[in-house]
């Protein structure tokens, strides 16, 4: 029989000001949850971008030891489009420009994801995965895209170090959709709009609520239930690592000796830039594996 997930707690932040400056919003998803209940996620950032264009923001900027992940909810249809996601290994180390000079409308979410400890310094890899090679379910009452994982019998092509779920559910009022977790993984539902009834909770928009801890081994299962037309939430749960890590400005390692090394190699020129990466190293297509379910 499968085990019950419900909702442990329910954590609500704010925006604030964001580091490109006028214009960008930024909302920090885990402030003030401890890392042993967000492992192996170390920060989630909703970023919403209305940027007038101007004098350049951003800019090159090194990362290492863990993956990036980027799931762009409202896109500019040219370097980001709406619906798309991009899984970035940093491992190593790695040089990513984000610079922007033309007016933007934007909202994404950015998560850190820790890579297991024998594999932080792995071969720098990108993947990118558009809206048409998602796997997806559409219904009259619901649409259920998974970007990593499995739900609902559909599974990603996406490639993980650290095994994680993420799927984007887009409901309307009382529709009922269920996802299988892992018993060991940890969690959070993240609301975008409207309200959903997770386990046994209510969570309403720009609120996280966080899975509970499984007692028993083997799948469990969250039910959701749409309370309003046009419900839109994501799910994130990942494989813990339980290990503490060290995280400091843009990169995460063991100890802050292992830091140090890191910032050595970036000012040493050891890390490639992100463009650079060769063929080997990078999806940009995942076509022949998409899988698509009209019901």
């Amino acid at each position: 029989m499968m085990i019950r997930r419900n909702i442990s707690k329910i954590t609500q932040n704010h925006w604030h000001n964001g580091f490109l400056g006028t214009g960008h919003r930024a909302m920090a998803v885990l402030d003030g949850v401890p890392y042993k209940d967000s492992d192996p996620f170390v920060l989630f950032m909703d970023d919403s971008l209305n940027l007038p264009g101007g004098e350049p923001v951003g800019g090159a900027h090194p990362h290492a030891g863990f993956e990036t992940l980027s799931l762009v909810l409202e896109g500019n249809e040219k370097d980001w489009k709406t619906g798309s996601f991009e899984l970035m290994t940093a491992g190593k180390g790695i040089i990513h420009t984000e610079e922007i000079t033309s007016k933007q409308k934007l909202r994404m979410l950015q998560v850190w994801l820790v890579l297991p400890p024998e594999k932080r310094y792995a071969q720098p890899f990108l993947q990118r995965m558009l809206l048409e090679d998602v796997p997806k379910i559409k219904t009259d009452t619901y649409e259920i895209r998974v970007y990593s994982g499995s739900s609902n019998g559909l599974i990603s092509p996406l490639k993980n170090h650290t095994p994680f779920t993420l799927v984007d559910f887009r409901l309307d009022n009382r529709a009922v959709v269920s996802q299988e977790i892992p018993s060991h993984y940890n969690g959070l539902v993240y609301v975008l709009k409207g309200s959903v009834k997770a386990g046994d909770k209510i969570i309403n928009a720009e609120q996280a609520g966080w899975l509970d801890k499984a007692t028993e081994d083997g799948d469990t299962e969250i039910q959701f239930e749409a309370l309003e037309n046009d419900t839109h939430f994501v799910l994130y749960a990942g494989q813990p690592h339980n290990v503490p890590v060290v995280h400091h400005g843009p990169f995460v390692a063991d100890t802050m000796e292992d830091i140090a090394q890191m910032y050595r190699d970036f000012r040493q020129g050891k890390f490639p830039h992100l463009n650079d990466l060769p063929s080997e190293q990078k999806i940009t297509s995942f076509s022949e594996s998409r899988k698509s379910i009209i019901n």
